[in-house]
């Protein structure tokens, strides 16, 4: 009896890591804020489901493929910037994939976690004063590019336009498609700023009416790595507009701490601190509605940030500091 073969489905058609970049869930959040009317709906873009863990896959496979588009970057060349973990990591994933190499600046107060999974990735890390923060290992990389820039490609994560490009073509179709062109509010944390520009810029274009909310620490000093408090900061992204958010939010410490620890408790979902304060903010635009509906990014899981001590802590049933 012969064999009839039929054509491989998508889905089983083999696929290299880089095509299992985009395309995350987007989850409904249905038992963190019970009191909600029905009317209001709160989601989340789960975007630990990119192979490198975070939403900072997007852009890194963006800025790499740029650069090497542009001739900037070339067979033999390291990978070089600043991070605070999750880009790195995307950066030596991608990297990796692609056959590049990485050398990487961050604050010597990363969790162990990321450190790890950047070793194994095989980047190398160029530790930086933890009280001088991100600021510091941006210098780091600067110096270390200008004295061989012909080893090294920097995309320059803060500055590159390719950042904001990834979110454009991506993260913004996707969420629009998503929620079938329902969405009223979009929420983001501004680290970078390359999520809130460019997936605020694509969903504008599909409507104008959509409301903005920029996320960012309630000041100079706290514990929400990988956002920036804006008005504070040395170094302002030059991709971000400051004029561009309808808000910025500010969230407490404590409060992206608590809503970490609560959303594991009655989501059943582990996820970063800038995730949290995402959600924080979230729900504080969700409880001024009577409708509505609203997306928030979930940057990344708690996998890499497991051996903070806020996790010990008993949660706050109340979630007062969430403005909840």
């Amino acid at each position: 009896m012969a064999v009839v073969l039929k054509e491989p489905s998508p889905l089983t058609r083999p696929q290299t890591l880089l095509d299992l970049i985009g395309n995350t869930p987007l989850l409904s959040l249905q038992r963190i804020a019970p009191d909600l009317p029905p009317e209001v709906e709160v989601y989340a873009k789960a975007e630990w489901a990119n192979p490198g863990g975070s939403v900072k896959d997007r852009a890194a496979l963006w800025m790499i493929r740029d650069g090497e588009q542009r001739g900037l970057l070339r067979p033999g060349m390291r990978i070089a910037d600043a991070t605070s973990g999750n880009t790195g990591i995307a950066y030596a994933t991608v990297g990796a994939a692609l056959g590049y190499q990485v050398t990487l600046a961050m604050p010597e107060n990363a969790t162990p976690e990321r450190k790890r999974i950047l070793r194994a990735l095989g980047a190398e890390l160029l530790l930086t004063d933890a009280q001088q923060g991100m600021d510091l290992a941006i210098q780091t990389i600067r110096s270390l590019v200008e004295r061989e820039p012909d080893r090294f490609f920097y995309p320059d994560q803060y500055n590159n336009p390719a950042n904001v490009a990834a979110h454009y073509h991506t993260t913004g179709p996707e969420i629009w498609s998503q929620t079938d062109g329902r969405i009223t509010h979009f929420v983001a944390a501004l680290g970078t700023s390359g999520t809130f520009m460019g997936t605020g810029h694509r969903l504008r274009e599909y409507n104008p009416a959509i409301h903005l909310s920029g996320v960012q620490p309630d000041g100079p000093i706290h514990g929400i790595e990988g956002i920036k408090h804006m008005a504070t900061t040395t170094m302002v992204p030059g991709i971000y507009d400051p004029h561009f958010p309808d808000e910025l939010i500010e969230v407490e410490t404590e409060a992206a701490f608590a809503m970490a620890r609560q959303l594991g408790l009655v989501e059943g979902l582990l996820v970063g601190i800038s995730a949290a304060a995402n959600v924080v903010a979230a729900l504080q635009v969700a409880h001024r509605l009577t409708e509505g509906v609203i997306v928030t990014i979930l940057c990344d899981d708690a996998s890499k940030y497991l051996s903070e001590r806020f996790w010990d802590e008993a949660c706050d049933d109340g979630m007062a500091g969430a403005g909840i």
